[in-house]
């Protein structure tokens, strides 16, 4: 169950970050509201998560996803294409990732 949590906080937190954008500065209601509901729920699914799943491992994954998603999101969404050096940056977080989940004793398999 940890990790549907886990996968629920990724997804709550991409949201969370692309509305930013629309926000205008906090200056538009909607967007904000996305905003604020999408970090509180990010954050306690992200407490669930802790309960099971060490910290680190957690935090690690949680981040590093959450960069890719939303690097994916600017590239479909905002028309904001990485260069070379950034996505072999993003390669390189999901190949962590992968190696965290496939190979560390502290991961929960």
């Amino acid at each position: 169950m940890a990790f549907v949590y886990l996968a629920l906080a990724i997804v709550a937190e991409v949201v969370a970050t692309s509305a930013l954008k629309a926000t205008e500065g906090f200056t538009r209601l909607w967007p904000s509201l996305i905003v604020v509901v999408g970090y509180v729920l990010a954050f306690y699914m992200l407490s669930l998560v802790l309960r099971t799943i060490p910290v680190g491992v957690a935090y690690a994954i949680w981040a590093g996803m959450g960069i890719v998603l939303v690097a994916l999101v600017g590239a479909l969404v905002f028309g904001q294409r990485p260069d070379l050096p950034a996505m072999l940056g993003i390669t390189l977080i999901i190949v962590g990732v992968v190696v965290i989940q496939l190979f560390s004793r502290v991961s929960v398999h």
